[in-house]
Parts: structure tokens; C-alpha cells; sequence
């Protein structure tokens, strides 16, 4: 089969969904199929092979000049391609994660308009080159603020169009209204055009179905996978290591560390409480700095600084190795995760987490046996949840075992490759 693929660049930062993009593209290489991952905006950005096509579309120093400068919408096609050019895209990404998604909503709405907006000459040529050069047997947009190619596509490539759900809510509710409203109508109507949807678990395919207006039988659920490549290798920790809470995620608001730093500090405060320490890894783009040195100095005036440690965000090598310097990972995040790669990757060590209770969380929990689950936005009750743990290395010990077994058994690439292309096999 040849699937193309087509994802969003997130300017530069590791984003799950890119992950989970090309770790699904190489698996279905990997079973024989034709499957091109094909990136827009910006190169994508992963700690694993990267799969995709060198070429980018829609890129996103065009599309930016498109919707400011009208001139630019009439740009011949040399400049077009020099701009695009993926070291530059690279380059200016690392200003552009430093935009406030409430300042796009207006670029948000042109994309979303695809053949109508002032992208239409990349929508154009996406499209021409999909029908013409690709051919596929089936397209899959990576998200809803992709949709608004789906109407070209169809009419020029004549292929079924499936779109995936994993996270387009984060960046929607963010935008200013009424951009926020319009790009949601966009979305809705686009929805009607779009033959099917893959959400990455029933929580968030049966938020979705509301949120957009889809009919819950047209949304298909397959479960992430990870390549286990590096996972799950004997852990050679010190004897004498102190008790290690770790957190591995992008560094923001939005995935919760802020709660983990407070029910950290209510740990510390428990009578007779052994030694115990908080690790702390992952992206941290420049908008996020502050957010992160706010809580920094916190731990330094609690008198935690010694117990704190923050490692750069490492490569594969290096994140399976934090991984498994931890007893237990948590990221509390404040929204309906859609994915939890993390917990996958943590419990692939043999890594227990503890988890709010919504979202992805509850199903993997519930499918792996890896962890425990506590009320969201509560640092009181994480913190007991860890407790929990920390004073029973026995039930410690054993979640990790049933999260391994299970994410090693079926939560792998695989897996995620073969209901994937089952799923296909009903459209095409």
C-alpha cells in the first residue's frame, strides 16, 4: 500500500506527535508498505531515525510572509524553494517557538481556508504533487489544522483522506477569538469532507467526536507504539542511590511539573521520609524559560536545591539512560493528554508511573498494570501516590514488571503499524 503521510513541523522542539509520526512511518516501512512521511512548516524533529522526505511543503517561512506581505503570495518559484531549504526552516525556527499561539489565529484561518486562503499557491503545489508524482492509495493528515487541504486532495488525487486526533485542542483553545471560533467552523465543515479519524485512545476520540462535531462511529482508535530498539535494558544503578522521582516531558505549564514540584516539596515535609530526589529532563524551548526558572528558585527557597536535578534534554542514548535512573516517573499534566508517550517509554524500562486520573492516562494504566492513578491538579494527593510507592518497593517493583511486559508485548511499533494499515484496508 502507499500511504502518504503528511505531518507538521513544530518549529524545531520534540513534539510527540512528530515522534509518534515517523516512529509509525518507519514501522510500516518496516511491513513492506510504501509509506511517506511528509513534512510541513518545518523539518520535524525526533530522537530516533528520521524517516521523512527531505522536501518541505508549505513552508513555514512562506506561509508567514504569505498572510503578512500579499506580495510574497505572487513570489516566483525559486524563491519559494530557497526559502524552504530545511537548514534555513531549522534556523528560523529557533526564533519562531518563541511566537504566542494567541498571535496566529489570523494565519490559522487562512491555512485552515487551504485553496481559498493565501497559501493557496502551497496548498497548490502540495496537492499537484501528491496527484501527480505520489499517487497514493490513501492520505493521512496528522491533525485537524491540516483539513483544509483535504477538499483538493480529493478532487485531484481521488484517494480516501483520513485524519488523525492527537492534540489539535492545545493549540485551539489558545487562539483569540475570533479566530478561534472561525477556525473551528473550518474544522467542522472540512470534518464532513474527511472519511475517517484515528484518535490515539477512546477518551480522546469520544472528547473529539464533540469537540468537532464528528459522529463518534467515524473515529477509529489505534493505540501509540514505541520502537523498543534501546529499551528495556538492565538498569546499573548505585546501591546507595537516594529514592528518584523523575519527570521527562516538554517543560511547560501545560504537562504539570509545576504540581510535581509542589507535591515534591510536600514529600519532603513527611516526619522519617528516607532520602529522595526529583530528576527532572526534557524540552525546554525559550518561552518557557521563565516558567521554569520560576520554579527553580522555589525549590531553592524551600531548601531543596540539593535534591533537585535538571538534566539537558539528551538524545535516545541518553533518555533511556535517565529513564532508568528513576523509581518512579510522573508528568501531571493539566489537560486531556492525548498520547502519554512518556508513560510508554518510562514503563518499557520497568519505570512505574503515578498519573492524574483523565486523558490517555486512565486506559494506560488500566491496559498495562504500570502505575497507580491520583487526582488531577492535586499535589497533595500526588505526593501521597508517591509515598505510596516510595514505602513499598515490593508493589514498586511489580507494576514495573506488568508495565514492561505489557508496552513490550503490545505497545510497540509493530503493533501500531498492523491495526493501522487494518484500519486503511477498510477505505481504500
Amino acid at each position: 500500500m502507499k500511504i502518504a503521510y503528511i505531518t507538521a513541523g513544530a518549529g524545531g522542539m520534540f513534539c510527540g506527535s512528530c515522534l509518534r509520526d515517523n516512529t509509525l512511518a518507519a514501522a510500516l516501512h518496516k511491513l513492506g508498505h510504501d509509506a511517506l512521511l511528509i513534512p510541513t512548516y518545518t523539518p520535524i524533529r525526533t530522537d530516533e531515525e528520521n524517516v521523512s522526505e527531505k522536501r518541505i511543503f508549505l513552508g513555514g517561512i512562506n506561509v508567514y510572509l504569505e498572510q503578512k506581505l500579499s506580495l510574497f503570495q505572487h513570489t516566483p518559484r525559486f524563491l519559494k524553494r530557497l526559502l524552504d531549504i530545511p537548514a534555513i526552516l531549522r534556523w528560523v525556527s529557533r526564533f519562531a517557538v518563541q511566537i504566542d499561539a494567541k498571535k496566529l489565529g489570523e494565519l490559522t484561518v487562512s491555512v485552515l481556508k487551504g485553496e481559498h486562503g493565501n497559501q493557496r499557491k502551497d496548498v497548490a503545489e502540495l496537492v499537484n504533487w501528491l496527484a501527480t508524482d505520489v499517487k497514493p492509495d490513501v492520505v493521512n493528515l496528522t491533525n485537524a489544522l491540516l483539513s483544509g487541504l483535504v477538499h483538493d486532495i480529493k478532487a485531484r488525487a481521488r484517494v480516501p483522506v483520513l485524519c488523525s486526533l492527537q492534540g489539535d485542542d492545545a493549540f485551539l483553545d489558545f487562539l483569540a477569538e475570533p479566530y478561534r471560533a472561525q477556525s473551528m467552523q473550518l474544522i467542522r465543515d472540512h470534518c464532513r469532507e474527511i472519511d475517517g479519524f484515528i484518535a490515539t485512545c477512546n477518551d480522546y476520540a469520544d472528547y473529539m467526536a464533540q469537540y468537532f462535531a464528528i459522529p463518534r462511529e467515524r473515529i477509529h482508535v489505534v493505540y501509540p507504539g514505541l520502537n523498543l530498539a534501546g529499551h528495556g535494558g538492565p538498569h546499573t544503578r548505585p546501591a546507595n542511590d537516594p529514592f528518584t522521582i523523575g519527570y521527562f516531558a516538554r517543560i511547560c505549564p501545560e504537562k504539570g511539573l509545576h504540581v510535581l514540584v509542589e507535591a515534591f516539596r510536600i514529600l519532603k515535609q513527611t516526619p522519617g521520609l528516607p532520602p529522595c530526589r526529583l530528576r527532572v529532563s526534557g524540552w525546554l524551548g525559550a518561552n518557557n524559560k521563565p516558567y521554569f526558572d520560576d520554579l527553580q528558585k522555589k525549590i531553592k527557597n524551600w531548601g531543596l536545591a540539593d535534591h533537585f536535578e535538571h538534566v539537558e534534554c539528551p538524545d535516545h542514548t541518553g533518555k533511556v539512560r535517565f529513564l532508568q535512573s528513576l523509581d518512579v516517573l510522573s508528568v501531571p499534566a493539566t489537560y486531556r493528554e492525548p498520547k502519554g508517550l512518556y508513560i510508554l517509554e518510562a514503563l518499557a524500562n520497568g519505570v512505574p508511573v503515578v498519573q492524574p486520573r483523565h486523558g490517555s492516562f486512565r486506559e494506560l494504566i488500566d491496559a498495562t498494570g504500570g502505575g497507580l492513578l491520583v487526582e488531577p491538579n492535586d499535589p497533595a494527593d500526588l505526593a501521597r501516590g508517591l509515598r505510596e510507592l516510595m514505602n513499598a518497593p515490593e508493589t514498586r517493583i511489580e507494576l514495573g514488571r506488568n508495565g514492561k511486559d505489557a508496552v513490550h508485548s503490545r505497545f510497540h511499533a509493530a503493533a501500531m503499524a498492523e491495526h493501522t494499515v487494518a484500519l486503511y484496508k477498510r477505505y481504500v
